[in-house]
């Protein structure tokens, strides 16, 4: 039975209003994934239509053709305002729409990623703001759609249960790397790494019956995406071989 939805988030960063304007709409690639926004043609990320568009204050776009078998519409609404004489921002985020079928599930999904995604972007202004990014994004083999595989990511990188949000770790890479990074995020659903000049995120989709994925957002001057694809996509089908 189709039933609306809505999720909001508050939060301050220490970025200018101007910094987080220009990471929601020109460097998603920095924290979420690449989009496009033509403000001039009032034209979204898949083919949403933007309803606000006001630099660096506001922007909405709602999408009514969502492309899912699960919602029917979409609508993302942004709110920014200067604090601290526009040295910090304020950000109010509000997702909503209509989802057609499993809300629960879908809901709690929705919320759960969210919080990680906006997590990532207060990382990505506050570390590594306009800087050019190569983006990588994929997800596991069938078996990381288990109910334990989210257990397997955190032993492959050699995170012991007790390493707490914001330690300094030596998390275990690709063919045994070992990288020096803060353990940003943890929760029993997604994991965030932070090394001098790479986001990378792990989700625990398989909590929402899909694979577990990785997102690697790398700042470095010799980055590529495809290698660090093929990289990380071959560390994660190993740990669940």
């Amino acid at each position: 039975m189709s039933k609306e939805f809505e999720i909001v988030y508050e939060f301050e960063v220490d970025a200018t209003p101007g910094e987080v304007w220009d990471a929601i709409t020109s460097g998603t690639g920095g924290w979420l994934w690449p989009m496009e926004f033509d403000g001039e043609k009032r034209v979204g990320p898949f083919g949403s239509t933007l309803t606000n568009f006001d630099p660096p204050h506001r922007l909405t776009a709602l999408s009514e053709d969502v492309g899912f078998p699960t919602q029917s519409l979409n609508q993302i609404d942004e709110t920014i305002e200067p604090r601290d004489g526009g040295r910090r921002a304020w950000v109010r985020y509000v997702h909503s729409g209509i989802f057609t079928d499993d809300w629960d599930n879908q809901y709690d999904g929705a919320s759960k990623h969210n919080a990680f995604y906006l997590h990532t972007l207060r990382e990505y202004v506050t570390h590594f703001a306009g800087r050019p990014v190569a983006f990588a994004t994929f997800d596991g083999p069938e078996a990381s759609t288990a109910a334990d595989a989210f257990g397997v990511v955190g032993r492959a990188l050699g995170l012991a249960d007790d390493t707490n949000e914001g330690a300094r770790v030596r998390a275990r890479g690709p063919e045994g790397q070992l990288l020096d990074a803060v353990l940003d995020f943890r929760s029993p659903y997604f994991i965030g790494l932070r090394t001098d000049s790479a986001l990378i995120r792990f989700f625990g989709r398989n909590h929402w019956g899909a694979p577990v994925g990785i997102s690697v957002h790398d700042f470095a001057p010799d980055a590529d995406a495809k290698t660090n694809e093929l990289a990380w996509r071959n560390w994660l089908d190993g740990a669940f071989v």
